[in-house]
């Protein structure tokens, strides 16, 4: 009996130019292309909710990930506090999780120019007008996806509950 196939998550990881050839097939083949993009520093069940929902809106999830340097220029020294090659990997190991991609710039506008999803998503916490990249989405025929944020469940919380505990 056969199950599924289960691709290695270490295989997910990809340059610009794999998914980017990944895409052109899928879009061939009619397949919807979605992306997001985050720092996912530290994987809650606020990120897998939304990473999930994401994926019900298409065929092929792509998960654009912050580089370490990125992520320092916008969060500050102390972050983030895993490093780029782990939080690529845990993402990548979600079912619903296509591809990742790491990348340098302080946003994923080049990476979004590039691969021209059908479907742009973000956390409901941005205003639709200051998603990065949604102006190449909408011209390209696609939509943008805003995700209702849940409350309380963030990686800055988790730091601050973590950073407390070891206070006391």
């Amino acid at each position: 009996m056969e199950g599924p196939i289960v691709i290695p998550a270490r295989e997910k990881i990809k340059t610009l130019e794999e998914i980017k050839a990944d895409c052109e097939k899928l879009k061939q083949q009619g397949k919807t292309i979605v992306f997001t993009n985050g720092c996912f520093d530290i994987l809650h069940p606020g990120h897998t909710r939304y990473l999930e929902q994401a994926r019900s809106l298409g065929d092929y999830l792509i998960v654009a990930v912050n580089s370490d340097g990125s992520i320092r220029k916008i969060k500050g020294p102390g972050r983030p506090i895993m490093p780029e090659s782990a939080r690529a990997e845990v993402l990548a190991a979600l079912q619903f999780v296509d591809a990742v991609v790491i990348f340098e710039e302080p946003d994923p506008y080049c990476i979004i120019k590039e691969l021209v999803p059908h479907v742009l998503v973000k956390g409901g916490d941005w205003a639709e007008d200051e998603i990065i990249g949604s102006d190449i989405v909408k011209t390209g025929g696609g939509r943008v996806v805003r995700i209702p944020y849940i409350e309380g469940l963030s990686t800055t919380a988790i730091i601050e509950r973590i950073a407390k505990s070891f206070r006391n």
